[in-house]
């Protein structure tokens, strides 16, 4: 079987701890290991290595392939250079498999930041998805509702397959009175997003419900590299794969999903996976209460002191502070809209950013230029790159560097500087045996983090 993992989402409503750039299927919310890192497990076992394909955004795209990389250094990315939605993303991904595999395959289409903790339930559950795929069935993964939820969209289900159920019609995010009409009348399920049939079949519903994607996919070439053109990627609707076929298809089924469940859409359904204490909170990080019940409280830095409340949800991150009721934490992605429409960087990074050689701290920016702290742990370097749009100056606090530049290398001690022009191939490295401290101070017309072309890495970001 082959395996898709759509990795393209950015989680605002887990904002502030999930941002633009680091969104929740990166961060480890349940284990240690990632979101995305648990869903490749979970599909590895249907599937070998390099027959799993994430699909994600060229700005997630070295972050992404740093996780799997853990996992696996036979998985494959592949790189959309804008944001398109599903279907899009679901196509070129097909028509990679097409270029490099069997038409008549099996293919397994899962979101990467579900979390399902009884795998031998989800593995029976796709034994039994793949009976109606082979007879030429697109299969959707039904949850079966146990409240009202508005935040999900519903299936209604019409007569009984072998396994499973043939559809009848796809369900908008209803209001709460609908949603309970949904769960008393029992054939409603929630829209799990976990897809499956055979390669040829989504071909066949894409090339008569789509074409204006299906159209544009044989200009697609993958023998050389995995990142989608942008010329002809931009030619395609931003659509989802309901909206684009699976409303549309009269091939459609579904499967009623035997293992638990969770999207961790909202900070309550975090809340609702987390071991609660004896007065039903749930807290992570310095925090201290007096009288609180029902609550999630999360400090990532500072002291959070809560008291006399309930049903609540308190979140502290280095640059923010988020507060709402439990019941209404689907408006967190409100917020999020909010603070990006007036460009704010709390939506972007967070102030400190882990990376595999150690981690960097924003301490100020403005109008063409910002500043951080950099710390390289031991033995680790950063990779060769360059910018097309900042100059960098570095000075060193703690530690010895090693700056390779042009080509050429220096070694600077605490006190010593290098200026890096616009364009120069560089590399900030640290061979000896105690952390590296530096400032930086970036200039430029334009300041982010996609201003990086790596030429060599030792985390294979290239």
């Amino acid at each position: 079987m082959k395996s898709i993992i759509l990795a393209g989402g950015s989680g605002s409503r887990l904002w502030p701890l999930s941002r633009d750039m680091y969104p929740k299927q990166l961060l480890s919310l349940d284990k240690d290991n990632s979101l995305l890192q648990q869903t490749f497990a979970r599909l590895n076992n249907f599937s070998n290595a390099h027959d799993i394909v994430t699909i994600t955004n060229v700005k997630h795209y070295s972050d992404i392939k740093l996780q799997l990389n853990k996992m696996s250094k036979d998985n494959i990315v592949i790189a959309e250079p804008l944001g398109k939605n599903t279907a899009p993303a679901i196509a070129c991904t097909l028509e990679y498999f097409k270029q490099n595999s069997d038409n008549d395959d099996m293919i397994l289409i899962v979101p990467s930041d579900h979390l399902i903790k009884d795998i031998e339930g989800f593995n029976k559950t796709v034994k039994a998805g793949e009976k109606l795929a082979q007879e030429g069935y697109i299969v959707t993964f039904g949850v079966k509702p146990t409240y009202p939820e508005i935040g999900y969209g519903y299936i209604k289900t019409l007569n009984a397959l072998e396994t499973g159920y043939k559809v009848e019609r796809f369900v908008e995010k209803p209001d709460l009175a609908t949603a309970k009409e949904y769960l008393s009348e029992g054939n409603y399920y929630w829209n799990g997003g976990i897809f499956m049939g055979k390669i040829s079949v989504f071909f066949e519903e894409f090339k008569k419900l789509a074409p204006e994607i299906y159209s544009n996919l044989n200009q697609l070439d993958f023998s050389q590299d995995t990142k989608i053109q942008y010329g002809i990627y931009e030619k395609m609707p931003s659509i989802s794969i309901d909206y684009a076929i699976m409303e549309k298809s009269d091939k459609i089924a579904l499967v009623e999903l035997q293992s638990d469940w969770n999207d961790l859409g909202s900070w309550q359904s975090l809340y609702n996976v987390k071991q609660k204490n004896e007065n039903g909170n749930v807290i992570t990080g310095k925090v201290i209460t007096e009288n609180v019940k029902n609550s999630f409280i999360y400090s990532q830095k500072e002291l959070v002191a809560v008291a006399d409340l309930e049903d609540v949800v308190i979140v502290e991150t280095e640059d923010a502070i988020m507060a709402c009721k439990m019941d209404k934490t689907q408006n967190v992605k409100k917020l999020y809209e909010k603070l990006k429409s007036q460009q704010s960087d709390t939506t972007k990074l967070h102030k400190t950013v882990f990376r595999p050689w150690g981690y960097y701290t924003c301490m100020n920016s403005g109008t063409g230029y910002l500043t951080k702290t950099i710390c390289v742990l031991p033995k680790q370097k950063l990779s060769i790159q360059s910018h097309n749009y900042r100059s960098e100056h570095w000075v060193v606090l703690e530690g010895r560097a090693l700056v390779v530049k042009e080509d050429e290398k220096f070694y600077l001690n605490a006190g010593d500087s290098i200026d890096i022009p616009v364009r120069a191939k560089h590399s900030l490295q640290n061979p000896y045996d105690e952390e590296l401290k530096i400032i930086e101070v970036q200039k430029g017309d334009y300041i982010s983090e996609d201003d990086i072309i790596r030429y060599e890495d030792c985390y294979g970001r290239v």
